[in-house]
């Protein structure tokens, strides 16, 4: 199994970096193969230009998007890893989606309207932090927003199966070490739950 994971953070050395490692070194052990995206690292431009949008007549994906889709094309699993910022994905991993899952990868455009999944059979699964409460995401409406736009839109359209989305909750740069290895634990226990091993 193939597993296409997607990092939005700019900071290496940051929480969504370490909870990104844990899944991958844990899915390796189980002789998965992974393909990391780091899109900072990549300067990934998350803006979606011109003639990549899909309802222009001269639709056309641009070369950096032709090559990203070349190499997580053949992923049966997208893993996405990202904090919340303003409650929501950062730039990077929505644009991310908008040039590369959109039309030709994630769906096919019908001619009298609607859209065709492409990615039908294939897996989604996100890993989230934020640096307030889960209980206070909850109560903003911010939680339920985000799995139903972000989660289940994006995985109904291209006809994946949401597996799992891992919210770590309370997350700051100033978080004691025994909660943010708790959380990571907790990372991996979601993993091997979501892909077998002990």
């Amino acid at each position: 199994m193939k597993h296409a994971l997607i990092i939005g953070h700019p900071d290496t050395e940051s929480f969504t970096h370490a909870v990104a490692a844990i899944y991958r070194r844990g899915v390796e052990a189980l002789g998965h193969e992974v393909i990391v995206r780091d899109l900072y690292a990549h300067d990934f431009d998350p803006r979606l230009g011109r003639a990549e949008r899909p309802d222009r007549p001269a639709f056309q994906p641009a070369d950096d998007v032709i090559a990203e889709r070349a190499l997580i094309g053949d992923a049966q699993v997208f893993a996405f890893f990202y904090p919340l910022w303003f409650n929501l994905p950062p730039a990077v991993i929505k644009g991310y989606v908008d040039r590369v899952f959109c039309a030709g990868f994630g769906y096919r455009r019908l001619v009298h309207g609607g859209a065709e999944p492409l990615l039908s059979g294939r897996r989604m699964i996100s890993f989230t932090s934020s640096g307030s409460s889960k209980a206070w995401l909850e109560e903003q409406g911010c939680w339920m927003a985000l799995r139903t736009i972000f989660d289940d839109y994006l995985a109904r359209l291209c006809g994946m199966t949401v597996i799992d989305h891992v919210h770590f909750p309370m997350v700051t740069a100033g978080t004691d070490k025994r909660w943010i290895d708790e959380h990571l634990q907790t990372a991996v226990a979601r993993v091997k739950a979501a892909f077998g091993g002990s």
